[in-house]
């Protein structure tokens, strides 16, 4: 299994991105600690997440989905390093 970052920006004033935000939660376990970017984990490769997101996504709006390895840092909160130490990635 894998854990991706999930990354956008998202562009059109206004319009709703739940739906996006609900196909993100389809795809794996998930956290989401930062304002627009997720944690992910799924047996999923890059490329079909991205598919299952790009419909919820205006041409204008850019995401990246990369996947981690085993070394990060950052400042985050404990539960959020506590969730990514659980991943088996």
């Amino acid at each position: 299994m894998a854990v991706y970052l999930i990354s956008y920006d998202l562009k059109t004033p206004g319009k709703d991105y739940q739906a996006l935000y609900d196909a993100i939660k389809s795809c794996g376990a998930w956290r989401h600690y930062l304002d627009s970017t997720w944690f992910l984990t799924t047996y999923k490769p890059a490329k079909d997440i991205f598919e299952i997101l790009q419909p919820h996504l205006d041409t204008s709006d850019q995401i990246l989905i990369v996947r981690l390895a085993a070394e990060s840092c950052g400042w985050l909160p404990r539960e959020a390093w506590d969730w990514l130490s659980a991943q088996e990635y």
